[in-house]
């Protein structure tokens, strides 16, 4: 089993989902479930980018991916990301996110979500998201993250090839059991919030940023539930005034 999440720029604006625009895509998010994943939700609204997950057996892991970017393109305000996508390495173009990461067949699906937003493509942003994974990997209760932010052609299996001017990256973990959320939750935003001019943000929060700045959320996929891990840790991280 594994956890994919298909992140793109579709919005009318460089700075924030219409309400519509997210109302469309929850209300497709069903058909994925029509199609055999497991659970699927709008998981992460980031500045103008989104990102759809869902849990899935592997033999319908491009299917589903497919399925993803066919409701992307439909619902799309602006074809944006989805437009880069080619059939061809020598055709990709700047266009959806991936991540993927496998699940223990005997646990529970449960797995963090980030994804980042940038103004103006501030080319930083690979580093922030694989300073993220590197705080996940090899820790307690990991079951898997998925793989850095490499330059290159990638290929998406179901879907095909995009090129590394994709700016806005997608980041997964898969966990062993509920304890280890917040341990690694907290390892992978600390160490993404550690570089300059990276920003946490509440799902659906507009990019209103100094040009130059990153943003990111961060969410908690469930065995499909779904959790804003930035409200939380707002909670966690105010200093105490005993």
């Amino acid at each position: 089993m594994k956890i994919t999440a298909i992140g793109a720029d579709i919005s009318n604006n460089d700075t924030s989902c219409s309400k519509n625009l997210i109302k469309k895509l929850e209300n497709n998010i069903p058909h994925l479930i029509d199609l055999g994943a497991i659970n699927a939700a709008l998981t992460n609204i980031t500045g103008d980018d989104v990102v759809i997950s869902a849990f899935v057996e592997d033999d319908h892991l491009k299917m589903i991916n497919q399925a993803i970017v066919d409701i992307l393109k439909e619902n799309s305000e602006d074809i944006g990301d989805v437009g880069g996508i080619s059939s061809t390495a020598e055709g990709a173009g700047e266009g959806i996110s991936y991540a993927e990461a496998n699940i223990r067949q005997d646990r529970f699906p449960d797995a963090l979500i980030m994804a980042f937003d940038t103004y103006g493509g501030e080319s930083f942003v690979g580093d922030v998201a694989n300073s993220a994974i590197k705080a996940a990997r090899g820790m307690d209760g990991v079951t898997d993250i998925s793989t850095e932010i490499l330059p290159g052609v990638k290929k998406i299996p179901g879907v095909g090839y995009v090129s590394d001017q994709t700016d806005d990256p997608v980041v997964v973990a898969t966990l062993e059991d509920l304890e280890s959320v917040g341990v690694v939750a907290g390892a992978m935003l600390g160490a993404a919030l550690g570089n300059k001019n990276v920003y946490l943000v509440k799902r659906g929060a507009p990019s209103y940023i100094i040009p130059g700045s990153v943003i990111v959320s961060l969410t908690a996929f469930m065995n499909g539930n779904m959790m804003d891990l930035a409200v939380p840790f707002e909670e966690r991280t105010r200093i105490l005034n005993l």
